[in-house]
């Protein structure tokens, strides 16, 4: 089987840093005790697997309970939350255990499904319905390794591979593997498996996608260390025009989000640079519900990159006071300096001058200067406005 590598490095078993045969952090993390769960088939599954494997830092851990019914988690005080499918919160940590399901397509959409919970469905039969197969493991209480598609030698060879013809059932799944990328830089696409999401893409599945998927999926991958390659699969999948129509990318915009998870900046900021290039930027925070911070910093940028940021500019205090003030700068400083680091990477940017600009506004009382007025009330935000700028020109 060949790969398809998104990210240009290739995707080998050479890559590999981590053995797979080594004992498991995971299995440490099981109770010795657990007199909810003692009796019943539990098992770590997903993500919690997959990165213990890979010898990184397990984040929260999702559980399949396998062979139980809800009357049996019911009198074992778990506490019931799930809407399509049976979820219920561990009396005592609150981690969710989902019984083990199977689902059926019935319409269009990732809420086009109709899901079976019983005591029946097995743990392969529950693997089974994932999306990946380095997503497909699970692990259970004696650290024994439950891997029935394959998900280590994925690993093993830094591939992102679908479990089954399943996988064309959900278009979140495309999202899904955008974000994956992004996370994991020496991973490649599966050639089934990019055909298969070209596939999808063509017969309309990913115009189906709800705002709130999209927004969550894109948002999550644009805080990955290499948000360039979400959109390198989203463009290969040919999801990207469906998904983001308004959105205008250049080499420009793609290295800057790098440069911005390099530098750690906030998702505003990344969110900001994604829609630096699009005059549609509005339209686009339309279409996927983006936060109004957000929404407000894509907008905020591009104001900025229409102004000269290089250091005369902050030192000319017509053009500083008015920068400074129309992006808000004097209730928000903290999100003006920000996005002064996320033009930086587009432009020059002379960022002590305008964090000194900044303060300088800022250490002006405009208290004072209200108490000290004599004339009209209407002369106090002229007379605040003029000291402002009479600051910055000392």
């Amino acid at each position: 089987m060949t790969a398809h590598d998104v990210s240009g490095q290739g995707g080998t078993a050479d890559h590999q840093d981590v053995s797979l045969e080594r004992a498991p952090g995971l299995a440490k993390g099981f109770a010795a005790s657990d007199p909810a769960t003692d009796g019943l088939s539990v098992y770590v599954v997903g993500g919690a697997v997959r990165d213990d494997l890979l010898g990184l830092p397990a984040g929260d851990r999702d559980w399949v309970v396998v062979g139980a019914s809800p009357e049996d988690m019911a009198k074992r005080k778990f506490i019931p939350v799930g809407g399509d499918f049976p979820v219920f919160l561990h009396p005592r940590t609150k981690e969710e255990y989902a019984l083990a399901r199977t689902e059926r397509k019935c319409g269009r959409g990732y809420r086009g499904f109709t899901f079976y919970a019983g005591p029946e469905v097995t743990l392969e039969d529950d693997l089974s319905r994932r999306d990946l197969r380095i997503n497909a493991m699970a692990r259970g209480k004696d650290g024994t390794l439950v891997d029935p598609f394959d998900g280590q030698a994925d690993l093993a060879a830094r591939r992102f591979r679908h479990v089954g013809e399943a996988f064309a059932e959900d278009p979140v799944r495309i999202l899904r593997l955008a974000r994956f990328a992004a996370r994991f830089a020496d991973f490649t696409v599966a050639d089934d498996t990019l055909a298969l999401c070209q596939q999808m893409v063509a017969e309309g599945e990913v115009d189906a996608l709800v705002p709130e998927r999209v927004w969550r999926e894109m948002s999550r991958g644009l805080m990955q260390d290499t948000p360039s390659r979400m959109l390198a699969v989203l463009r290969d999948t040919h999801a990207l025009p469906h998904v983001a129509p308004a959105l205008e990318l250049n080499d420009a915009v793609i290295a800057s989000l790098d440069g911005a998870a390099a530098a750690d900046l906030p998702l505003m900021s990344r969110y900001a640079l994604l829609c630096a290039a699009s005059p549609q930027a509005e339209s686009l925070a339309e279409r996927w519900r983006v936060p109004s911070d957000a929404r407000d910093a894509a907008r905020l940028l591009q104001l900025l990159l229409a102004r000269s940021l290089a250091g005369d500019a902050a030192r000319d205090a017509d053009a500083a006071l008015d920068v400074i003030e129309r992006t808000d700068g004097l209730r928000k400083p903290d999100r003006l300096i920000a996005l002064l680091q996320a033009a930086a990477l587009r432009t020059t940017v002379d960022q002590d001058a305008w964090q000194a600009a900044l303060a300088t506004v800022l250490s002006v009382d405009a208290g004072a200067i209200a108490k000290a007025h004599t004339g009209e009330p209407r002369g106090i935000k002229d007379a605040v406005r003029a000291a402002r700028r009479a600051a910055l020109a000392t």
